[in-house]
This record gives C-alpha cells, sequence and structure tokens, in this order.
C-alpha cells in the first residue's frame, strides 16, 4: 500500500513530465508566430481570403484556400503568406511563397484541426504591408458536434 506521500509525489512526477502543451492553460506559441511575422504591424483587411468550411466533421483533413488579391507584378506582389491554427498543438500550418511569376497569389491544401479554432492567414506584400483574414471553424466528433 503506498503512503500519501508516495502518491503526492508520484502525481508531481506525472505533471512535470507531460509535454507543454498539455499542460492546462499554456499557450500553443500561436501569438509569437503572428507577432514574429507582423514585427509589431497591425495587418489591414480586405485583400486576403481565407476559405474554409464553417463546420469540420473530419478534423484530419480540412479544407482551405488562401488568396490574395494582387495584379503579381514586379512593384506590387505577396511575398509570403502564412496559415497558423490558433489551437492546435503545432500552430504553424503552412507558408507560401510568391513571387511576380506566381501570376495569382493562391494556393489551395488540407489541414488537421484539433479542435474548434480559429485559423488566422497573414500575408506579406511586397511594399512591407501586411494583410489579415480570420475565420473559426467547428470541428466535430463524429458528425455530433464538438
Amino acid at each position: 500500500m503506498w503512503n500519501r506521500r508516495e502518491v503526492i509525489l508520484g502525481s508531481l512526477g506525472l505533471v512535470v513530465g507531460l509535454p507543454r502543451p498539455a499542460l492546462a492553460g499554456q499557450d500553443n506559441g500561436s501569438g509569437k508566430l503572428i507577432e514574429a511575422f507582423t514585427g509589431g504591424k497591425t495587418p489591414g483587411e480586405g485583400k486576403l481570403s481565407l476559405t474554409m468550411p464553417e463546420i469540420a466533421e473530419n478534423g484530419n483533413t480540412v479544407p482551405l484556400t488562401v488568396r490574395v488579391d494582387s495584379p503579381m507584378s514586379p512593384s506590387d506582389h505577396v511575398q509570403e503568406v502564412l496559415v497558423v491554427a490558433t489551437g492546435n498543438p503545432a500552430p504553424e500550418v503552412a507558408r507560401f511563397h510568391f513571387s511576380p511569376a506566381s501570376g495569382v497569389a493562391q494556393a489551395d491544401t488540407r489541414m488537421r484541426l484539433a479542435k474548434t479554432q480559429d485559423v488566422v492567414a497573414l500575408a506579406r506584400m511586397s511594399d512591407g504591408s501586411l494583410q489579415q483574414a480570420r475565420t473559426t471553424v467547428k470541428v466535430t466528433i463524429g458528425g455530433c458536434g464538438g
């Protein structure tokens, strides 16, 4: 039979050994990732669109499309787009790099969402300005809501 001290010390060992995202209240780093990308600047809205379903019945494969309204000329084009899932253990979902040769600043892919959360897309333009789009995706479990 274990005494109270052994139980408490054993429980403490379990908590200390957990990976950081598993601990309640821990930030997954999405805020720092966004801050690093924006450099503290406030992004504008309107040129960047993030298209995702409002409800994802399967969080393992959620489609997304990012598109930036840009002429994609040498003097006015999209350089980079970052997609961040604010509730995933690893928040950086994707980075897309563009140049004037890209013709269109659009990318389609699928991502995994651990739970219902916001997904943020940020675009860096050639003039140094930033654009942002945000959407909330509700991830259901077995189609029953979650």
